[in-house]
């Protein structure tokens, strides 16, 4: 506390000097000379305030420290998002993929739209369930669809498979 003291008043001494000198030989700017004496005496003041307080209360830390992935670059992508994005890619390659990989994935969304939104089972009504879905839609999705006879044979096109995803969302 000393030496924030000691700081602030070698600080005033020079503005003392001068408005003395003011009072002294310019008493008619007296009244401008105080006021930019008080000025500078709660400069002084305010500066001496924030030294006590950064000493009594240090610099606040942080409660954890950021771990270092993810610090690192950008944010990695889910792993749930990265399978499904692998899957598709498969099914598009090749059928047997297709069939055992992302119809597995697409058939409980369809299945869970169409009960949800509409009210019907795939299962129990499968004609009204092709109706809502169109003809891409239902064939990649339908109960009993049989696996492909070729199985090195090509998956689903991009464009029919934007088909079915765009007849899901319509659900």
């Amino acid at each position: 506390m000393r030496r924030p003291l000691l700081r602030a008043a070698r600080f005033l001494v020079v503005p003392t000097v001068l408005l003395a000198a003011v009072v002294a030989w310019a008493p008619g700017r007296v009244e401008l000379a105080i006021r930019i004496y008080g000025l500078l005496v709660a400069a002084g003041v305010l500066v001496l305030a924030l030294a006590v307080l950064r000493r009594a209360y240090p610099r606040a830390r942080p409660l954890r420290r950021r771990p270092a992935a993810r610090r690192a670059g950008p944010r990695a992508r889910p792993e749930t998002l990265a399978r499904l994005e692998q899957e598709v890619v498969l099914g598009v390659a090749g059928s047997f993929d297709l069939h055992h990989r992302l119809r597995p994935r697409l058939r409980p969304i369809a299945t869970d739209l169409l009960t949800s939104r509409r009210g019907i089972s795939p299962d129990r009504d499968p004609e009204r369930a092709h109706a809502l879905l169109g003809d891409a839609a239902w064939d990649l999705v339908q109960p009993g669809r049989p696996a492909p006879e070729d199985r090195q044979a090509r998956g689903i096109p991009i464009p029919e498979l934007r088909a079915v995803v765009e007849a899901l969302e319509r659900v």
